[in-house]
């Protein structure tokens, strides 16, 4: 079963080819970074406009690079969302009239669905149930997944995302964009302890996330303690990484002893991040468990975690029809896998 992949939910133009879920035979990625560097984030009628020009080339560069042409794909996964409107639209428009044409089944695809199953290529098999933290720009969510193809909200960000909180305090810190990777790259030569930052306690008691406060204790701190030299800046890149982190793992840890999972699964933009992978891998040992990360390439937006989930779908003889569009605040939560795909496939009870 050949799937082709296709994701435009953001800044990232991306077409992938799969064999039967787990086999990647091609993965195209095309990064706007360089053209919304300028701005210090993504503008979306930017996106969508080079979304627009370069998703048929990167479509034909993924079939080429799978030696492979289209009479041969048995199905079309895209992103459907949550995303840029605009950018989505590109994606499951092109997908849509693509498979109207061929004949075939598309398949509408949650994003962060998607980034569970960018860690199925590299890794051994999931060991279900598992407990999934992804962290990206836009997104800061820990599932429990009792088995392949349902989820259960565990905890959440109250605010910013992890990897938006990144961005947010690279901009103070004039230190460009991305600003995940600026930051990581400056905290390897700081001193995490240096600088004390208090982590979030949320009233109700629910293990979710919030870094709009740790944002704004890194802008007061930056008002009250001008930085003088590159150290000074090294240390508060340290502490302030150092707080993201232990946020994150913990909050994973917590929630590992208490639900028994047999798999960690970290994934997600921010799962680059190193500091991040080894406090993980640390948890996962004192828990006695496997952690899964995706590599670099499978990290960031792209189109074989796309084509992989959609292949579970395809699999279990479920489509998405052609009234499916685009739909931003698509949810990830409580899916009924008995219900087929129609329209918004994925507009799940909360």
């Amino acid at each position: 079963m050949l799937v082709l992949g296709v994701e435009s939910s953001c800044d990232e133009t991306a077409a992938a080819v799969v064999r039967n879920g787990r086999e990647m035979l091609s993965s195209v990625i095309h990064s706007q970074i360089e053209l919304h560097a300028t701005y210090g984030g993504v503008v979306p009628e930017l996106a969508s406009r080079e979304h627009l020009s370069r998703i048929e080339p990167i479509v034909r560069e993924a079939l080429d690079k799978a030696g492979v042409d289209l009479s041969q794909i048995d199905a079309i996964a895209v992103t459907q969302g949550p995303g840029l409107v605009g950018s989505l639209l590109v994606g499951v428009c092109y997908a849509k009239s693509l498979a109207l044409g061929l004949g075939i089944p598309v398949i509408g695809v949650n994003h962060i669905e998607g980034h569970v199953y960018s860690v199925v290529f590299e890794n051994p098999p999931i060991k279900y149930p598992a407990l999934a933290l992804i962290v990206s720009g836009g997104h800061t969510n820990l599932f429990f997944v009792p088995e392949e193809g349902k989820y259960k909200v565990i905890s959440r960000t109250r605010d910013d995302a992890a990897g938006e909180a990144f961005d947010k305090v690279a901009k103070m810190m004039r230190l460009g964009y991305p600003g995940g990777p600026a930051i990581e790259t400056l905290a390897l030569k700081g001193d995490k302890n240096k600088i004390r930052f208090t982590r979030a306690k949320i009233s109700d008691g629910r293990p979710d996330f919030s870094f709009s406060g740790l944002k704004t204790a890194v802008a007061r701190y930056i008002s009250e303690n001008p930085i003088t030299d590159d150290q000074d800046k090294a240390d508060l890149a340290a502490a302030f990484q150092y707080s993201v982190v232990q946020t994150l793992v913990d909050t994973m840890e917590r929630q590992a002893q208490e639900l028994n999972p047999g798999t960690l699964i970290v994934a997600g933009g921010v799962a680059c991040n190193l500091a991040l992978r080894e406090s993980a891998e640390k948890a996962a040992l004192r828990l006695g468990l496997p952690v899964y990360f995706p590599s670099k390439h499978l990290s960031t937006d792209n189109a074989a975690m796309i084509a992989a989930a959609g292949s579970y779908y395809l699999s279990k003889g479920e489509k998405s029809d052609l009234q499916m569009t685009a739909d931003v605040t698509l949810r990830l939560q409580n899916i009924d896998t008995e219900t087929n795909l129609t329209g918004k496939r994925k507009r799940y009870r909360t």
